[in-house]
């Protein structure tokens, strides 16, 4: 379906924007890390994001490009179990999404169903009666989901891009963002200015990415890494299997 191709766009855009601040991984001492130099700060945030089993992610704004201004909010983990939704802004419709172990649910909102999938949207929304769609992660139709859910889509993401050119990097003075003590560090190019906060206390995670210009003005928060993905899952009454939904031959996306 389109909606689950946009859906999976939004949710990678998060992981472009770390792309574009950080660059190859390098191994350094224990040093305070506000001491260290932009470079150095920016490749022990991206080695810390690539050692996380789980994390939440909440990106909000516009990320340019043509994009109108959307909210992707997941907690997602190696494991391919993930929980949240995401919003594509101007009342362009929602999506919530479960996915645990194999089994994936979805639930999107009515403007979704009108405004995504305009042929047969509305016949699909009367069926589900506002219960979820459920279906394999093996299902073509739901490949986008599944790739969105795991941690590891962002983590091999990362590792492909490690020698993007990372443009000029400075360092701020230290701040605080959202209770946590951490270090920004800005790059600048492209007529974009994407600032990376950095935890400088614990473990360098990053724990905000702001991307400002170019048509962009939009912000990452990135938290609870390594705590568990929720684990409850919609009961059988609130599902609808989505080979019984969408028909039994599945379409790649």
């Amino acid at each position: 379906m389109t909606g689950q191709r946009i859906t999976a766009r939004a949710a990678a855009c998060a992981a472009v924007v770390v792309l574009t601040v950080t660059s190859g991984a390098v191994a350094h001492a224990d040093d305070d890390i506000e001491s260290l130099p932009a470079r150095e700060i920016a490749d022990r945030s991206r080695d810390a994001l690539l050692d996380t089993r789980s994390l939440h992610l909440h990106s909000e704004g516009d990320m340019g490009e043509g994009r109108s201004p959307m909210t992707v909010d997941l907690t997602l983990d190696q494991d391919g179990n993930c929980v949240g939704g995401i919003d594509l802004g101007k009342d362009e419709g929602s999506v919530e999404i479960v996915k645990r172990g194999d089994v994936v649910w979805l639930k999107p909102d009515s403007n979704f169903w009108k405004n995504q999938v305009p042929v047969g949207g509305t016949t699909f929304e009367a069926i589900l009666a506002g219960r979820y769609m459920k279906g394999e992660s093996s299902d073509p139709r739901l490949r986008t989901v599944v790739q969105v859910c795991d941690l590891d889509t962002f983590h091999e993401l990362l590792a492909d891009n490690a020698d993007a050119p990372g443009g000029t990097l400075t360092k701020g003075t230290g701040t605080t963002v959202d209770g946590v003590r951490a270090v920004p560090v800005t790059r600048t190019g492209d007529d974009q200015e994407l600032t990376l906060y950095v935890a400088s206390e614990g473990k360098p995670y990053p724990v905000r990415i702001t991307v400002r210009g170019n048509g962009a003005d939009a912000a990452v928060d990135f938290s609870g890494f390594d705590k568990p993905v929720p684990t409850a899952t919609p009961p059988a009454e609130d599902t609808v299997d989505v080979s019984a939904l969408l028909g039994k031959s599945p379409a790649p996306v």
